[in-house]
């Protein structure tokens, strides 16, 4: 085992968390080197991208912060810190302009993370960043050092703090596989077992709407869990539901399945029309239309929204215009399972915020961590890649309020 050059700090991750936190270091004239253990930086982040990279948002901050759920508490400061304007801001400065699309999401205008990491990776360089490819951290040495795997072997790496930015658990082909969970565990620090977020959930279709219907969208619909709402769209699967509507309802659907084996989910076809409204366009003369027919004239109901009313409520729909009615405004869906942790796109559970002092572990306090690794969770729209930037801040001027707090005592 070869010994690295001191550092001032070890950033483990070549994620937003990680690349975000070295460049608030370097910034400030802290020597950083980035231990990726990947072939490259970024993969999830460029995955992302292929949506179109959903920066943040742009909706008033307190119900940005409101998004965190049980974690809002202790991320808004972060989030107050580096907010959806400082995120704008600078990709801006990255030479990546943005604009606001109709959901209130915010993009780069390049609608991909390709150019932006580019850019981000030689700013990097420029302020002399260490980034370093194939290095994977393999916990400490009996010493106390950083063990980092690279291709010329195993090196013991020595930096006065350590901020971890590995990830989560979902994607694990990207990178993000929970692997460090052990490891921290072991050094004292509490980890909730990992879950999936923003997945996919189970739903027993019959074989014919599923053959027919699996990739088809529902657009602009209203779901209901218990007294958990959320607007959107969705799309039927093969194996059940997903889609943004459904992972706005963020852990209250798996909660509700791991109590009680299943949840049932009530959809709003028409939440912008008044049950009212609904109920006298129904009431038009039939004739010798199909359901289906005289849905779609009197409701602009799709085939695939009939069909899946009739998987809600049976085949016999009702033909009483109330009934009918109250029938496209609650169709209760019953999710049996959650999609597999591996399918999802991000992972709720990791580092209990209780085990923190900030963002610095209470049992290692010379050891920060950022992003995923943390046990908060948020819907799709921006929250994800927003928290995971800001605590990537939030870490690097921890440590170099630590650090300066040391040097100003001969530490």
């Amino acid at each position: 085992m070869t010994a690295d050059p001191f550092l001032d700090v070890a950033v483990i991750g070549g994620g937003p968390a990680g690349l975000m936190a070295a460049e608030t270091l370097s910034a400030a004239g802290r020597s950083v080197t980035v231990f990726e253990k990947m072939p490259t930086f970024g993969r999830k982040f460029l995955m992302a991208g292929r949506g179109g990279l959903n920066l943040t948002h742009s909706e008033d901050f307190a119900r940005f912060a409101q998004r965190y759920g049980a974690a809002s508490a202790t991320l808004r400061p972060m989030l107050e810190a580096f907010t959806p304007a400082d995120l704008v801001a600078w990709a801006q400065g990255l030479g990546q302009e943005t604009f606001i699309g109709s959901s209130g999401r915010v993009f780069p205008t390049a609608l991909k993370a390709s150019p932006l990491l580019r850019a981000w990776l030689a700013r990097l360089e420029g302020q002399s960043v260490a980034l370093r490819l194939r290095a994977e951290w393999q916990g400490w040495a009996d010493d106390g050092a950083l063990a980092i795997q690279t291709p010329e072997g195993l090196q013991a790496v020595r930096p006065r703090a350590t901020i971890l930015a590995l990830g989560g658990a979902s994607w694990a082909r990207l990178g993000s596989d929970g692997a460090w969970a052990p490891l921290l565990a072991a050094r004292g620090a509490a980890v909730t077992p990992f879950a999936a977020a923003n997945s996919g959930f189970d739903v027993t279709w019959s074989a014919v709407f599923r053959e027919r219907f699996a990739g088809e969208p529902l657009k602009n619909i209203a779901v209901r869990l218990g007294e958990v709402t959320a607007r959107g769209d969705a799309m039927v699967a093969a194996y059940g539901l997903e889609g943004g509507a459904i992972y706005a309802l963020g852990a209250a659907p798996r909660e509700a399945i791991g109590r009680e084996g299943a949840a049932i989910l009530e959809i709003d076809l028409r939440p912008d029309m008044p049950v009212e409204t609904l109920t006298a366009r129904l009431n038009r003369p039939r004739g010798g239309q199909s359901v289906a027919n005289f849905l779609r004239k009197a409701a602009n109901l799709s085939p695939v929204e009939v069909n899946l009313l009739r998987e809600a409520h049976g085949l016999d729909l009702p033909v009483e215009p109330a009934a009918l009615a109250a029938a496209i405004k609650a169709a209760p869906i019953r999710l049996t399972g959650v999609q597999p942790l591996d399918r999802a796109i991000s992972s709720a559970g990791g580092l209990t915020l209780d085990s923190l002092d900030g963002l610095a572990l209470k049992a290692a306090p010379d050891i920060f961590v950022a992003g995923e690794m943390l046990d908060w969770e948020a819907p799709t729209g921006g929250y994800l890649l927003q928290a995971c930037f800001a605590t990537g801040v939030a870490a690097a001027r921890q440590v170099l309020a630590k650090l300066q707090q040391e040097e100003r005592h001969g530490g």
